[in-house]
């Protein structure tokens, strides 16, 4: 029995971290035994895979944001506007009309509407803006976060389950690919300019 394996390491050194593997192998083959062009395609493939993933991802939690609509007497823009202030609280951005106007991309006037609407029906509370007290920013109330927390907690078990066989590292891993993801999508935005 020959005393190498694959590629040539020798099979005592089978506990080889990555750098060494690549000392092994060389930086153009790795550990998959593909040539340059081979893994420029690899690579391809799985960008398109992510982003196949990511528009099916988009698919589902439209639809499960209608459904949240349907079922709570609100509209699809409600929702859409109490998603865009939990993405800008969870991230310690105050929301203010005119940022949510921005976000959304109507009117001054509509926007009052909507918010209107949202503050009428629970969902939502106006507070002086932390920073500046001419301000007021956007929050949700209690009785729409128990809303969102009735409707959303079964989602958040459903997802705790097709993750816990997950490794951290792939989490994590997971976690890095969505945040270059984000930042590309607000890069293409701003490419765009405003609207």
């Amino acid at each position: 029995m020959p005393p190498f394996g694959f590629g040539g390491i020798p099979k005592h050194f089978s506990f080889l971290n990555i750098k060494q593997l690549k000392f092994w192998l060389g930086e153009d083959m790795l550990l998959t035994g593909m040539n340059a062009d081979e893994q420029a395609a690899s690579r391809e493939a799985l960008e398109a895979q992510i982003s196949a993933d990511l528009r099916e991802l988009s698919s589902e939690s439209d639809q499960i944001g209608r459904r949240f609509a349907m079922s709570h007497d609100v509209r699809h823009t409600d929702f859409r506007a109490l998603l865009h202030i939990m993405v800008a609280e969870t991230a310690g951005r105050p929301m203010t009309s005119g940022d949510l106007s921005q976000q959304m991309g109507l009117s001054g006037a509509a926007i009052t509407y909507l918010v209107d609407r949202l503050i009428e029906s629970g969902h939502l509370r106006r507070d002086a803006h932390p920073a500046d007290r001419r301000k007021v920013i956007l929050r949700y109330s209690e009785p729409g976060l128990d809303t969102a927390r009735s409707f959303f907690t079964p989602l958040g078990a459903h997802t705790r389950q097709a993750l816990e066989d997950l490794p951290d590292a792939d989490l994590a891993a997971a976690h890095r690919v969505f945040g270059a993801l984000v930042a590309a999508m607000r890069r293409f935005q701003d490419e765009l300019g405003e609207t």
